[in-house]
């Protein structure tokens, strides 16, 4: 029987320890991270942090979610938030999981052997479909940052970075130094 976004969302809800996510109906729960997974999340998310105007964007490092089309419930590993989103989202539905259906700016998702495959064939395609500006698939083993841009037709283009600095392309001023980041 598959599960609805309302019970996805209550159930998230009541298990505040519990990193769920709904994939095409059915619940699935994010596993535990690496030591290096969660460093690298934690510097993507600073970097961002200390670049982006605070009064436009706000952070979320393995924090809230963003609803897809076919209403399943993503958890990226970091993501930008239009800070008008978060803020109409406090106060329109307080109470509510924080989940934008929204496209993004940015979401960043960070390879794992445990979540690597369903990354790139899953949750990729979603984000995809939502219309999210830029996706950042990083691969720590590989010291890569494959980055997809959303053009104006909806199509996305797809660029590999393994050296120098790559540059945010929705979010002005924004770098990450890739030997930084993979130091």
């Amino acid at each position: 029987m598959a599960v609805s976004f309302e019970t996805y969302e209550r159930l998230a809800l009541e298990d505040p320890d519990g990193k769920w996510e709904l994939v095409c109906g059915r619940l699935r729960s994010k596993p535990g991270m690496t030591t290096r997974h969660n460093q690298l999340g934690m510097r993507i998310g600073a970097y961002l942090y200390l670049q982006v105007n605070a009064d436009a964007f706000e952070i979320r490092v393995d924090s809230g979610r963003v609803r897809a089309v076919d209403g399943s419930g993503f958890i990226p590993d970091v993501m930008v938030v239009p800070a008008e989103l978060v803020h109409r989202s406090r106060q329109e539905t307080p109470a509510a999981l924080e989940a934008y259906q929204e496209p993004l700016p940015l979401i960043v998702e960070i390879w794992s052997p445990s979540t690597g495959g369903h990354d790139e064939q899953v949750k990729l395609r979603a984000y995809q479909e939502r219309g999210d500006e830029e996706i950042w698939l990083v691969h720590p083993a590989e010291r890569s940052l494959r980055a997809f841009v959303r053009q104006p037709d909806g199509s996305y283009t797809e660029a590999r970075y393994t050296t120098g600095e790559v540059r945010a392309a929705r979010l002005p001023g924004v770098t990450i130094d890739l030997a930084a980041l993979f130091r």
